[in-house]
């Protein structure tokens, strides 16, 4: 397990992490992601999936894109979307195993 303290990262770096999960923590930006994961996907078909708004998808892209969660890639007049690299899917994958954990005794207590 990696050991970490405050001491190992500086305050711009945390900082940074924490305005990452901060865009992460919104479930309409969460299944964005997710929607982007297997697979390169364009906005239309992002917004028919999750049955949201195309500007509404696009805004949100903006913010991810900003953030380095989300790439964009070009293919003639239509732009697709997936994730940056594969920290984000790990990340993503990680935190679904977390919250599938069975409670133990000693985490109610």
């Amino acid at each position: 397990m990696l050991a970490m303290s405050k001491l190992d990262h500086p305050d711009h770096a945390i900082a940074q992490l924490a305005d990452l999960f901060h865009l992460l923590g919104d479930a309409t930006r969460l299944r964005i992601v997710l929607a982007c994961l297997n697979q390169p996907t364009s906005v239309g078909d992002i917004a028919a999936t999750l049955a949201l708004s195309s500007s509404l998808v696009s805004h949100h892209l903006r913010l991810l894109r900003a953030a380095r969660i989300l790439k964009a890639e070009r293919q003639g007049k239509q732009v697709f979307y997936s994730a940056a690299d594969a920290h984000i899917s790990i990340l993503l994958a990680t935190m679904f195993e977390h919250i599938a954990e069975p409670l133990t005794a000693m985490d109610a207590a």
